[in-house]
């Protein structure tokens, strides 16, 4: 009885491990998945994307530059010394996103200033740092940093020498404009500077002040947005060109840190500094803005004008109340 019964469960398992092993051998291969590294077009080490970006960990060629890069944006955010605004790592990601999808330029996020030289980059101990870029390895900056930023005299002769002598990028998002209050050139270099923000977070209206600067070509000549709209000072439109400005007429003009009265409320301008361009805008304060097509359009755009992808008309021109035609 013991012995039919063994024989009986070992051809019931001998059963079903053939119709498993049947089933597994007939059943439809599932497509690959497009998750992960499959989206990174890895082909034997080398990221074969838009304007075959070489740029993958360990990839020699990268390194010893037998390979054509894309170009290079370095995204700064030194906050150490100040605040960081919660938009500040999402929109860094942001501009990393926007240039790796479109295939024109490859982002370094530093929250450090380290990379702020023309000179050798070391490591804590002294040693020269494994594959360190400097500012020689960047074709424009886009920077949210804040306040008094650690940088030596050199290296804040470098930054600008980068971009007036060496006529590279620099994009400053929102809270850029509160940094180096104690560094007046670099004050002239971005255009103006912070002046408070005196109604906090609001809606309001903003107005396209040049429809055909890159990134403007689509929006209506005003429109609504919630922002924390900044007061600026040390600004001349006579050297900058005014591409939004804020429409106070609904705004409060007697608030108590209201420091100048007039409509000339500029948030975002582009300008040049010696051989380089320089572009500055308000609006970004808040992680949100920055899934905001339309924000998006004007940084990637701003980014692109910056590094002479394209080109544009800034020649300053007066304040007028009247709304662009």
């Amino acid at each position: 009885m013991r012995l039919a019964l063994r024989l009986a469960l070992a051809s019931l398992l001998a059963f079903l491990v053939l119709r498993c092993t049947g089933s597994r051998a007939q059943a439809p291969t599932p497509p690959q998945s497009k998750q992960g590294t499959a989206d990174l077009g890895m082909q034997q080490g080398l990221r074969a994307g838009p304007g075959m970006n070489a740029a993958s960990v360990g990839d020699y060629s990268y390194h010893s530059g037998s390979q054509p890069h894309r170009m290079r944006v370095l995204a700064w955010g030194d906050v150490r010394n100040g605040y960081q605004h919660d938009a500040v790592s999402h929109a860094m990601a942001t501009i990393e996103r926007l240039g790796y999808e479109t295939g024109l330029w490859d982002t370094f996020i530093r929250t450090d200033s380290q990379l702020i030289t023309k000179g050798k980059v070391l490591a804590s101990d002294g040693t020269p740092s494994l594959y360190a870029k400097n500012l020689n390895d960047f074709d424009a900056i886009f920077f949210f940093g804040v306040r008094e930023i650690d940088l030596t005299p050199q290296q804040k002769a470098d930054l600008l020498s980068f971009v007036h002598d060496d006529g590279k990028g620099f994009v400053v998002a929102h809270s850029g404009a509160t940094a180096f209050f104690s560094w007046p050139e670099f004050g002239q270099m971005v255009g103006g500077r912070f002046d408070e923000h005196p109604w906090g977070i609001v809606p309001s209206q903003v107005i396209v002040e040049d429809p055909k600067f890159p990134g403007m070509q689509s929006l209506p000549h005003t429109f609504p947005h919630v922002d924390e709209y900044y007061q600026i000072k040390g600004f001349n439109r006579a050297d900058t060109h005014v591409i939004l400005r804020l429409d106070v007429t609904q705004l409060n003009l007697n608030a108590p840190l209201v420091h100048h009265h007039d409509a000339d409320w500029p948030l975002a301008w582009a300008k040049t500094y010696g051989k380089g361009r320089v572009y500055y805008n308000a609006l970004g304060h808040d992680p949100s803005d920055w899934d905001d097509r339309a924000i998006q359009a004007m940084y990637f755009e701003a980014i692109r004008w910056a590094l002479r992808l394209t080109d544009a008309d800034i020649t300053p021109h007066p304040f007028t109340a009247a709304k662009p035609e």
